[in-house]
């Protein structure tokens, strides 16, 4: 269990006050003048040291990402940090508690960041539907410009850095990075072809940054207290802390910080008291955000809650939004619920995602009244696979896993149904071994 020494958010539930005086007593803005003193690229190579991967769902190297910027920005073309605030994963919470509790953390990252890729100013796009959080990020930044510490010459280190926050409209597929700086640039949210890539051509054409709240608010710990700190808590590849949001069906649904690679039942007991019902109640857990295939419950009992050791289950930690179901779940109609989620956030850019998302939700709806066909459950796999891979952005991709994982772990109940509606047999639903 990770101690309390040892986390980076510790007002993730606003027992204390967010602004600037009560973060400065938990050690935000603390010589912020001395990081900016670390040369930008010292800065990036302890961000690689570190491990820290993007904490928004794919896991890439955040140093790394951070290193593909220009080092030289050319006139008229400065290089941009896009931090997205979009979180409309469903399942996902934790970038809104940072934001409503520690604001002033993701400020101080934002500069820290914003420093070493040599970038002008960083834009903070938050989900719309995120209103008291837009008004404690204003009323922080106000802040923070009043004390010097963003904006001309920021914390007195000569360094010139603005932050603008900008509200989306509610559309989830402008959490997809190009996506999102088309609706920064005021045109619809749809994902953009690459390459070009952000970092050559992206805000406005400029290089651009686009990275998670959380991979940001971390950023000046990390350089206060070290890479070899932040790498001391996971497994190989899977380094640092990270925020784990459990709900569904446990007792004391939470936000949670906690060392990458702990076990999952470790994690449920220590900080949800269990599973509803006792631990032989497990149905499934969708372990990072609903775009990631679920497992059933005997495969992720005792798995690391990290990226090799989820991707290994063939499921992925994405944002670590844990989604805990016990027996009580009607998994199809679960599954389902999903697919029409997909379906409503579709951009319709490309076809095999226009079209395919309502196709695979409307027979997920047959299947799970039984009212089809047992041959349907192969084509609907089969067309899963035209869809995942086929798309600009990952959207499609996000739409077929669910149904992928329900097929491959739960088929006997899809065949169960079936039979049922067709007068056979009616067993109880368990997981396919």
């Amino acid at each position: 269990m990770l101690a309390d020494k040892d986390r980076i958010f510790t007002n993730v539930y606003g027992f204390q006050p967010w602004n600037l005086e009560a973060a400065r007593k938990r050690g935000d803005w603390d010589n912020t003048k001395k990081l900016l003193e670390i040369a930008p690229d010292d800065i990036i190579q302890t961000m690689k040291d570190s491990g820290l991967r993007g904490r928004g769902g794919a896991g890439f190297p955040t140093g790394m990402k951070w290193s593909f910027m220009p080092k030289e920005p050319k006139p008229g073309k400065p290089n941009f940090l896009v931090i997205n605030a979009d979180e409309s994963e469903p399942g996902s919470c934790k970038d809104r508690e940072i934001i409503r509790h520690d604001p002033h953390k993701l400020i101080e990252g934002a500069l820290v960041a914003g420093f070493a890729m040599r970038a002008r100013a960083a834009y903070i796009y938050i989900r719309g539907e995120y209103i008291r959080e837009a008004e404690t990020m204003y009323a922080a930044l106000d802040e923070a410009y009043a004390a010097g510490l963003i904006g001309k010459n920021a914390c007195g280190s000569g360094y010139d850095f603005d932050v603008f926050l900008c509200r989306g409209a509610g559309a989830y597929i402008c959490g997809e990075e190009t996506a999102m700086l088309e609706s920064l640039e005021g045109k619809k949210g749809q994902p953009r072809l690459k390459p070009p890539f952000p970092a050559g051509a992206g805000l406005y054409g400029c290089p651009t940054t686009v990275n998670n709240v959380e991979s940001i608010a971390v950023a000046p710990t990390i350089l206060r207290r070290g890479a070899a700190w932040f790498s001391s808590f996971g497994a190989e590849n899977n380094r640092g802390t990270k925020l784990f949001q459990i709900s569904g069906h446990v007792n004391k649904p939470c936000v949670v910080e906690e060392a990458m690679s702990i076990p999952f039942r470790q994690l449920i007991e220590e900080h949800c008291g269990g599973i509803r019902g006792g631990w032989d109640n497990l149905l499934a857990v969708i372990p990072g955000g609903s775009s990631v295939p679920l497992v059933p419950a005997a495969q992720i009992m005792d798995a690391p809650m990290d990226f090799d050791g989820l991707r290994a289950l063939g499921s992925g930690l994405g944002t670590a939004a844990v989604i805990v179901m016990d027996k009580s779940t009607d998994i199809v109609r679960a599954i389902s619920r999903l697919s029409y989620f997909y379906k409503h956030e579709s951009c319709g850019q490309c076809t095999p995602c226009r079209e395919g998302t309502g196709w695979m939700w409307r027979v997920m709806e047959r299947l799970r009244e039984g009212n089809a066909e047992v041959e349907e459950i192969d084509m609907l796999q089969e067309v899963t696979k035209q869809v995942e891979g086929h798309t600009i952005c990952a959207l499609g991709d996000a739409a077929a896993w669910p149904i992928q994982g329900l097929i491959r772990h739960f088929r006997p109940e899809l065949e169960r149904r079936i039979a049922a509606k067709n007068g056979g047999a009616a067993p109880m639903m368990e997981a396919a071994e």
